[in-house]
């Protein structure tokens, strides 16, 4: 692979899960060298940044990432937003993905990870649950990862748990955390953009 995969999130607790994911799912991947991870300050902050990172990036042969919660946003129109904010590159080398609804669903998607990650859960925190079933679904899964885990903070919870999490999409319910998966992969066996 030539070039960088470049990841542009909104939040610490999607860096440090991507951290945590990455280095399993790309073994061989140096970051810095592979990949690099721009964190910024909240969705406001990524969607400024986009269309003056991707414009004004200096090294033609990277290619893009961008993380962004839902948050009850209508998934169609927000893709289309970002993908009109990240214009100045063309689509293939521009892999957006929305996570449903925020990053805690991940985690809520693959319980054993979160049961790896503090030893042990609630008896009703079973995967085949109605509430835990598709966690894409949920408006409240960071309030629902809070409850069973005791742990308030989101980076704690994201850098404990996001090392157990399973590289397979199919182990994880989370229809948003396959689609990312899936889509690195693809974007990974792609051809690179040439450098200019």
């Amino acid at each position: 692979m030539s070039g960088r995969i470049v990841f542009l999130t909104e939040e610490p607790s999607m860096s440090g899960t991507l951290r945590a994911v990455l280095p399993r799912l790309f073994p061989h991947w140096v970051e810095e060298e592979h990949w690099l991870v721009l964190t910024h300050r909240g969705k406001t902050s990524l969607e400024a940044s986009i269309p003056k990172k991707i414009g004004h990036w200096q090294r033609p042969a990277d290619r893009f990432v961008i993380l962004r919660d839902n948050d009850g946003s209508d998934c169609k129109r927000l893709k289309a937003r970002l993908r009109a904010l990240a214009s100045a590159r063309p689509f293939s080398e521009v892999l957006i993905r929305i996570v449903c609804q925020e990053l805690e669903s991940w985690f809520l998607g693959d319980l054993e990870a979160v049961r790896s990650a503090i030893g042990r859960l609630p008896a009703h925190a079973r995967q085949d649950s109605r509430i835990f079933r598709d966690p894409d679904r949920l408006t409240n899964a960071a309030d629902e990862l809070k409850k069973l885990t005791g742990t308030p903070g989101k980076v704690v919870r994201a850098e404990a748990i996001a090392p157990h999490l399973q590289t397979d999409p199919a182990q994880n319910r989370s229809a948003s955390y396959g689609a990312f998966i899936t889509g690195i992969q693809r974007l990974v066996a792609s051809p690179a953009p040439a450098a200019s």
